[in-house]
This record gives C-alpha cells, sequence and structure tokens, in this order.
C-alpha cells in the first residue's frame, strides 16, 4: 500500500491488494480449520459474528445457501447445529438484515431502528408503503387475532394458524392471509422466527426467542445504529465504496454517506483509492492485506456475502456475475445454479451443480472456464473441490455433462480411475 500524490494521504491500494483484504475479510485466506468435536457449533458462532450476516435463501438445488456459506469457510460440519443455533435462546437470529439472513443476536439492538420503520410503514417505495398500509388497516382485526393465537399457543407456521386464510394466485400472491400477517408482526419486530428442518419459519413472541439480556438493552437512534452496522459492514467487506458498505446491511447510500463520513472523522475508518475504481472507498484503520494460505480452491454460494454487491465484484475480480435462477432456461448463459470457484484470489471457473438426490449423484450441469484461467489446474482444483461437496452433502458419485469449456479437462480431471467417486454424463 502507498500514500498516493492525488490525494494527499490517502492511501492507494492495487487490485490485488484490495482482494486479498476482501478474502481475509470473508474467512476465505486460509486453510480450513481442523475438524471440532462439537458438530461445528463454536466455529458457526465464531464466523457468524465474522460475517455479520449469512443470508437464507429457500433455493435447495445443491444446498440452502446458509449452509453453503459456511461450509465454504470452515469444511464439513453438522448442519442441524445451524438450525439450533438459530432456534430460541440461541446465538444467531433471522431478520432483514441483508434480504433475510442470520445475524448475531447481539446485533439485535442495532435493528430496532429498522423495526421502527416497518411499524411506521416506511420502507421500500412509497408504492409499497401505501400498499402495505392499506393491507394493515384493513386487515387489523384478523392481526390482533393472530398475534393472540401465537400468544396463546406458542410457536407456530403459518400453516397451524386456526385460520390461515389461504389464497389462490401465483407466487407472491399464492401467500396466505395467516403467513402475510405473521410476517407484519415479523417485519415489525413484536414476533421473531427461525427455520424449521423443512425451511418454514416458526414464529413466536420476540421475548420468547431473543435473550433476555440482549432485549434489556436500550434502542440507538438510528443514526448510532447505522454509524455501528456501516463500521462492521467495513470489516466484514475489507473495503468498499460508500455503496458498497452500505449494501452490506441494506442501507440506502444517501443514508449511510454522512455515517461513513463520521467515521472517518473519528478514526475508525479510512479513505483510500484502489486501483481503477475511480471512487473512494474505505477500510478499517489498520486493516492490511494479508498473504493467501488456502491450498484449495473453494465454490461459493450465488448469495455468498463476498459476492453480494455485484459492481463490487466485477471491479476486485474482473468477474460479471448474475443469477439466472429466473431467467428462462433459454436464455441462460451459464446454467441454473451457478457456483463461481475461487483459488488463491481469482474467480476461476463457473459450474452449473445440482445434487440429484434420487441418484445419490453431484451433477455437474455445465462448467465455465474464466479467461486467462489455467484449464488444468483449474480442472484439477475444482475435481478436488467437488468431491469434498459430495462428501460432505452424503452423495455417491459426481457426474460431470459435456457442457462448457471446462467441461472436457473437468472430465480428464474426474475420470474413473483417477478420483473415486466420478464419472461423466453426456
Amino acid at each position: 500500500m502507498t500514500t498516493g500524490p492525488r490525494s494527499k494521504g490517502v492511501l492507494e491500494l492495487t487490485k490485488r491488494e484490495a482482494r486479498r483484504l476482501a478474502l481475509a475479510a470473508q474467512g476465505l485466506h486460509g486453510p480450513l480449520p481442523a475438524p471440532g468435536t462439537d458438530g461445528g457449533r463454536r466455529r458457526l458462532r465464531q464466523l457468524a459474528r465474522s460475517l455479520g450476516a449469512i443470508q437464507v435463501d429457500a433455493v435447495n438445488v445443491l444446498a440452502r445457501t446458509q449452509f453453503l456459506v459456511p461450509f465454504s469457510r470452515i469444511g464439513p460440519y453438522d448442519r442441524d447445529r445451524l438450525l439450533e443455533l438459530s432456534g430460541p435462546g440461541g446465538a444467531l437470529w433471522e431478520y432483514w438484515g441483508h434480504a433475510a439472513s442470520l445475524l448475531p443476536v447481539e446485533l439485535y439492538p442495532l435493528f430496532r431502528p429498522r423495526m421502527e420503520r416497518w411499524r411506521a410503514d416506511l420502507v421500500d417505495s412509497p408504492a409499497a408503503q401505501a400498499r402495505r398500509r392499506a393491507w394493515r388497516e384493513a386487515n387489523g382485526a384478523y392481526l390482533a387475532a393472530v398475534l393472540a393465537e401465537v400468544d396463546g399457543r406458542g410457536p407456530l407456521t403459518a400453516a397451524q394458524l386456526s385460520d390461515p386464510r389461504r389464497n389462490h394466485g401465483t407466487w407472491w400472491e399464492r401467500r396466505s392471509d395467516g403467513r402475510r400477517a405473521l410476517e407484519v408482526l415479523f417485519a415489525d419486530g413484536v414476533l421473531a422466527a427461525w427455520r424449521g428442518p423443512g425451511f418454514e419459519r416458526v414464529y413466536d413472541r420476540a421475548e420468547r426467542v431473543i435473550p433476555a439480556t440482549v432485549l434489556a438493552r436500550p434502542a440507538l437512534p438510528a443514526e448510532e445504529a447505522h454509524r455501528e452496522l456501516l463500521a462492521l459492514a467495513a470489516s466484514c467487506c475489507g473495503v468498499g465504496t460508500v455503496e458498497d458498505l452500505a449494501d452490506y446491511f441494506w442501507i440506502r447510500p444517501r443514508m449511510a454517506r454522512p455515517r461513513i463520513a463520521e467515521l472517518v472523522e473519528e478514526g475508525r475508518l479510512v479513505e483510500v483509492a484502489v486501483e481503477g475504481w475511480g471512487r473512494p472507498a474505505y477500510m478499517v484503520a489498520g486493516a492490511r492485506p494479508r498473504a493467501l494460505r488456502r491450498p484449495h480452491a473453494t465454490l461459493l454460494s450465488p448469495f455468498d456475502s463476498l459476492i453480494w454487491t455485484r459492481d463490487r465484484t466485477e471491479r476486485l475480480f474482473g468477474f460479471r456475475y448474475r443469477i439466472e435462477i429466473y431467467v428462462p432456461r433459454p436464455q441462460r448463459t451459464f446454467g441454473y445454479y451457478v457456483m463461481p470457484l475461487l483459488r488463491g484470489d481469482e474467480l476461476v471457473a463457473r459450474l452449473d451443480l445440482k445434487a440429484d438426490r434420487a441418484s445419490g449423484s453431484l451433477r455437474v450441469a455445465a462448467s465455465h472456464l474464466e479467461p486467462g484461467a489455467g484449464e488444468r489446474a483449474t480442472a484439477e482444483a475444482a475435481a478436488v473441490e467437488l468431491d469434498r461437496v459430495r462428501r460432505w452433502l452424503g452423495l455417491g458419485t459426481i457426474q460431470v455433462a459435456h457442457r462448457g469449456d471446462l467441461a472436457p479437462a473437468l472430465a480428464r480431471a474426474a475420470r474413473p480411475g483417477r478420483r473415486a467417486g466420478f464419472g461423466t454424463v453426456c
């Protein structure tokens, strides 16, 4: 890192230094830890604190992202331990952090201002606010009845309500009024929730889910809460622009900008200039790029926090990434559930993966090499990582389809006889 002449006193970072700051902040720079004796419980708690948020998503083509993100960083662990940590009295709780996210429970007071905005119907666009307000007003008695039922019966899913008021329609319109009522109360902070084994949300009074010591902490003013969340975002990102740091916990950039300026004034953050970015960036004071010590490649969930901000991903890695889950199949470029492959400090490939549980196989539907990446080395590294994923998911074989420019080399690296558990398909 150097101090550049164009902005006196501002540190300058190369792209590689910025990448290494990001990878260290995300726990992706070093070797996997040795397996613990508690199914990964302690390491999961530590990881959640260092990441700040782990996105939750329903897509289960390979495994749900809340399980994949820890696996990428700590290796094989018992997924039931994560479910336990996010239940009543646990170290994690679910809320709207970065989308639906698992958050360390000690962050609860920082999200109370967001809950207050939900209660005042001041989130989203003006049109969405109006719709939410109108629904709340039209269904006030029903909301009260749902809350009373939770009070009386204890933890409930939407389907377990005595009067769920199911609706017909497509996609979001299928949601029952009961589910909508529970979600309103959840966003308001009146209820808290956790996920059951089948991913359904289970709701209960916040006082019966969040530890009493956490609930007793005073709520912070919105500006102070934003400042603390942005400081945490800088720690979790390694380095980022105002927009990057704001996106981590879904704070509007116009609200984040003055808070970041205050953090710089306080000396908690420092402004830096990253090669090729063209905009000021910020990092935690005293942070330094760390040497990479991860000997293997790592597959990243499409919803991994390293690549949440697509523009930042392109600036850091030269990697243009778009999720194609909702793109009609004929229009997809790389596939349905495409996972970037991290090797060293570069994203070197994209693999479209599916856990075919009926046949007990991990299917590589397509594999594409990034420009400039070595074909043979990437294929070998991908084969090792795929086998690691296969074993963790309890699948018997890996089937490599001949689709994508990396597929021939990956098929050779994974051919039977070279690596147990591999095969190819057309």
